[in-house]
């Protein structure tokens, strides 16, 4: 059940939802949970909650005719510039609480392999979470 909910909550927060996961993995470690096994599982939550933020983006411009929509064509035109001056390695940012989430929008809107998506996202999310074991063990 704490796996489940590790997960969940890891899921959660990668979405545009606001949620933090890093509280129930502190938790879970004081608790004396297995450190490889919670990061593992924090990691594949928060990694395939950013996959569905990736497929948003990526079938996201579709409805931008819409009256519903909710960016704007000059929102999505500085996003695409952004994300094209500083590149796919931006994703390694994909992490950080304020920003994270809609770096993985635009790589679905930029059309980023999937694959090199998940290699830099997973990447940076999993060193996120070894960084909470880290500082859990002081």
């Amino acid at each position: 059940m704490d796996l489940l909910l590790l997960f969940g909550s890891a899921f959660l927060a990668a979405t545009l939802l606001p949620f933090y996961s890093e509280v129930v993995l502190f938790a879970l470690l004081r608790e004396g949970g297995d450190a490889v096994l919670l990061v593992a599982v924090a990691t594949l939550g928060n990694t395939l909650g950013a996959v569905v933020n990736w497929y948003l983006g990526r079938y996201l411009l579709h409805f931008q005719q819409r009256r519903w929509f909710y960016f704007s064509p000059a929102q999505i035109e500085r996003a695409q510039a952004w994300f094209q001056r500083y590149g796919f390695w931006s994703l390694l940012l994909a992490w950080a609480p304020v920003g994270g989430d809609a770096l993985t929008l635009i790589a679905g809107i930029m059309k980023v392999r999937l694959w090199l998506f998940l290699l830099l996202v997973g990447g940076g999310k999993a060193l996120r979470y070894i960084s909470v074991v880290y500082l859990a063990s002081w």
